[in-house]
């Protein structure tokens, strides 16, 4: 049960719960922990969702695969993020994505039965769910908007700064891979290696492995109306 409070501590859904609040809460509700072993599927895309998941150990990912077997992966859930909060409401109730043990994981899963007794329970619940639930709109919004841009050069430059907006500073660590960037933005890798190298040689940013360095941020904000 520790183990279980220490990991739920790096939950929204749990923000500014003590630990003795996070056990009354888990013995107020009725869950289930399911362990998975590294490549194992948690989910297939459009199997039905009846509960949220949060990742108690290890990490997974979140896939999309093509009938071509191409595989790209949307996003990288670690101790402490969630899954499943926004379909489990929805009309379709359906997974967009399939989901997949990226290392050995244990998961714990709560229904929407619980989610919703919990909301009535606990006002602070109430509002972490829908920070939650308000902050993957924003997400998926700024998805959206990078991908809407026609040019490689835009899609990087618009990913780059929301980032400098995020970290309030020019030298940017990124969270993700090249690889996992370029899925992110709908571009192939060696397109977005060229692009960064172009921008890089013109004295915009400059960059090495996982960190980005603005070099100049007003011609990277004008890039955007160009």
């Amino acid at each position: 049960m520790k183990e279980i409070i220490k990991s739920l501590t790096q939950c929204i859904l749990m923000k500014g719960f003590s630990d003795e609040i996070i056990k009354e809460t888990l013995e107020s509700i009725n869950y289930t922990m399911n362990n998975f072993s590294k490549g194992e599927i948690i989910a297939v895309e459009d199997s039905y969702c009846s509960s949220i998941g949060v990742v108690i150990k290890g990490g997974v990912e979140v896939q999309k695969i093509y009938a071509s077997g191409k595989t790209i992966t949307m996003s990288n859930l670690e101790v402490g993020n969630i899954f499943g909060e926004v379909i489990i409401f929805s009309n379709k109730s359906a997974y967009p994505a399939t989901i997949v043990a990226s290392t050995n994981c244990q998961i714990m899963y709560i229904s929407k039965e619980n989610v919703l007794k919990l909301c009535k329970l606990n006002s602070e619940f109430l509002s972490n769910f829908m920070t939650l639930l308000s902050n993957k709109i924003l997400m998926l919004n700024n998805k959206l908007r990078n991908i809407s841009y026609q040019t490689i050069r835009q899609k990087i430059a618009s990913y780059v700064l929301d980032e400098y907006k995020a970290m309030n500073k020019l030298t940017i660590s990124l969270k993700c891979t090249k690889k996992e960037m370029a899925e992110q933005l709908g571009i192939p890798r060696p397109s977005l290696s060229r692009e960064l190298i172009n921008m890089k040689d013109e004295g915009i940013l400059d960059f090495d492995k996982n960190i980005i360095t603005i070099l100049d941020l007003d011609s990277l904000e004008n890039i955007l109306f160009n």
